[in-house]
């Protein structure tokens, strides 16, 4: 099938109860791994590229391979820029065939956030690209994108539905209490996402998509997933899982994964290297590596998202 919207996957999500994962990629072996561990689920997917990785593979490629996927693949799959921090970027991912974009203008004023956002609505509509938005700001660290913790502030709920109704977004983004990167909690120092704020934001927005960033987990009983391919974790980090499967089964349609993708992706390439020191064919290390993160999407989409089986 072609490459989709999330139109019509956050409907199915939102009345299902479940999330679909947004699975971010650095390039076209990590993709060939989502796509493989969301085919083995029978769930819809989207593959969420970020400036850094746009600029790294080069926006053709990454939309032709996308392409060549949704015809390999009788699964939904959108293709989405995550973070784009300007129109401009959020243009050129439109007119290259992208079906989602996000603009981040959350660093912004309220009126500053709607202003740029309203700007990217106007222009991706007509063409019939979705939106998402992002209100309040993530703590931690995706590519070059910095928040201080002291600065990542939670959604309002009185702000949300003039944002959204003045915008004209399709998907909106909250600050809730995950953090980007591999996230380690300081000693004594509880996960805990403020489901008080996204049941407010539910009822202000009822039917409406939310959207969690920063959602990467690795808890304590499923570290061997990640370290029987040299992830080498010895201790939980980020949100527990039961919080992302309730926040799933809440109005969040969509949760974004990124960190759980390089650690196994990586772990899985230096234990290749060092288990096979006299090979020089990249097919020797990257195949392994390509095996993890469709092991990991496919354990994500199963126990977390509730998305298996939702093609």
């Amino acid at each position: 099938m072609p490459l989709v919207t999330t139109k019509e996957m956050f409907r199915k999500a939102y009345e299902g109860g479940y999330a679909v994962g947004a699975f971010n990629v650095d390039d076209i072996d990590i993709m060939q791994g989502v796509l493989a561990g969301a085919a083995r689920t029978n769930s819809p997917v989207i593959i969420a590229v970020s400036e850094g990785a746009l600029k790294f593979i080069h926006p053709a490629y990454i939309r032709e391979a996308a392409k060549a996927a949704a015809e390999e693949n009788d699964i939904p799959i959108a293709l989405h820029l995550d973070h784009g921090k300007n129109p401009e970027i959020c243009r050129a991912c439109v007119d290259n065939g992208f079906t989602s974009v996000m603009i981040d203008a959350s660093s912004l004023d309220l009126a500053g956030n709607i202003a740029v956002t309203k700007e990217v609505v106007d222009y991706a509509h007509p063409r019939g690209v979705v939106v998402e938005s992002e209100l309040g700001a993530i703590a931690g660290i995706e590519d070059d994108l910095v928040v201080e913790d002291k600065y990542g502030h939670f959604t309002h709920p009185d702000d949300v539905v003039e944002f959204v109704t003045r915008t004209g977004i399709d998907s909106l983004a909250i600050a809730i209490g995950t953090a980007h990167g591999a996230y380690k909690f300081k000693p004594g120092q509880k996960p805990q996402l403020r489901f008080d704020i996204l049941e407010e934001v539910q009822q202000k927005l009822p039917g409406f998509p939310l959207v969690l960033h920063g959602a990467s987990s690795v808890p304590q009983d499923r570290l061997e997933i990640f370290n029987r391919y040299g992830g080498q974790l010895p201790e939980a980090i980020g949100i527990p899982e039961a919080m992302l499967s309730q926040a799933a089964k809440m109005a969040v349609c969509k949760i974004n994964v990124g960190s759980d993708i390089r650690i196994c992706y990586f772990g899985a390439i230096r234990k290749a290297m060092a288990e096979n020191p006299g090979k020089f064919d990249g097919r020797t290390f990257l195949g392994p590596a390509r095996d993890a993160v469709a092991d990991m999407v496919a354990d994500r989409i199963a126990n977390v998202f509730g998305s298996a089986g939702k093609a």
